[in-house]
């Protein structure tokens, strides 16, 4: 057994079982591939996929565990890789990190700011989606963190980090009735809402809190973004509902902003990682600006934990 054919496996795993695919991947020819699996189950004396003639259909019971094994081992040797290029580049590298557009427009440039400063030479790229795919990005090793609200708590193989908490806030125009009154689901259901997709910024919150009064809300426009949002409520088409985090009062004139938390409860900003992910220095240090409670120490403490 060998690195190489442990690589195989993965990469035929990972592009859907296409020999074609998973060898050009790797930079191999298809038979060097496919020999390379063939006498790695032969030493194993278990078949790793599921065939049907010369098709791979998917990956056996045992093949699951030696996937599942065989990923482990190439993060570690991946690791040792990172750990010589690390002390051989201390400051320079690159750091991926995924995100949502709330985080990116409003939370994270003070953080880029001091990380620029200390890491010059780093080149940092912010991959912005949905929460599902921010989360499968760091599952699938593409990003180095993931930072959002709906990263899972709990995920196999990721340390899920809280770091801080936010609010909703109804965003209304300037002098709008519900200023200054007693905030309820009762009270918002009266008015058309403009607020996230499902899957952003708490909205399963928002949703729970309308159907646990007995209400269907009059959602006529969904966004990814806090900006879309302001857009519409500025132009009229309804009230918005929407993270606290994105709202600045010196920038949004004509639009007032009332916190909500009471109505749809708090909600955390999460950063996770893989469990087996090595971390350069400038990464753990973007983590220690982004989540000053969580310093070093612990964080290499958490990542040992696997």
């Amino acid at each position: 057994m060998n690195l190489q054919q442990l690589r195989f496996v993965r990469e035929t795993a990972r592009h859907a079982f296409s020999l074609t695919q998973a060898a050009q991947a790797i930079g191999t020819s298809q038979p060097a591939l496919s020999r390379g699996i063939l006498e790695l189950e032969a030493e194993l004396g278990v078949d790793v996929f599921v065939r049907h003639g010369k098709r791979i259909l998917g990956l056996t019971e045992p093949g699951k565990a030696v996937l599942a094994r065989a990923e482990r081992v190439l993060a570690e040797i991946n690791g040792i890789e990172q750990i010589s290029a690390d002390f051989r580049a201390r400051d320079d590298g690159e750091l991926r990190v995924a995100t949502t557009h709330t985080q990116a427009r409003y939370v994270l440039p003070a953080v880029v700011r001091e990380f620029r400063k200390r890491y010059p030479a780093v080149r940092l790229t912010l991959l912005q989606g949905s929460p599902k795919q921010i989360t499968q990005s760091v599952l699938a090793r593409e990003v180095d963190f993931a930072i959002a609200t709906e990263v899972p708590q709990e995920a196999e193989g990721l340390i899920s980090i809280p770091a801080f908490e936010w609010e909703h806030v109804v965003l209304v125009p300037a002098k709008h009735p519900l200023i200054g009154q007693p905030l309820s689901v009762q009270a918002l259901a009266k008015y058309p809402l403009v607020t996230y997709v499902e899957e952003f910024a708490g909205r399963r919150r928002i949703d729970r809190a309308f159907a646990e009064a007995g209400l269907r809300p009059d959602v006529v426009l969904a966004a990814i973004d806090s900006d879309v949002i302001k857009t519409y409520v500025a132009i009229g088409l309804g009230i918005g509902i929407m993270s606290g985090l994105g709202y600045d009062a010196a920038h949004d004139r004509g639009l007032h902003a009332i916190p909500a938390g009471a109505l749809f409860g708090m909600n955390y900003v999460r950063l996770a990682v893989r469990r087996d992910a090595f971390l350069r220095g400038y990464a753990l240090s973007f983590i220690e600006l982004f989540v000053p409670d969580v310093d070093r120490r612990t964080l290499e403490r958490l990542m040992q934990h696997r």
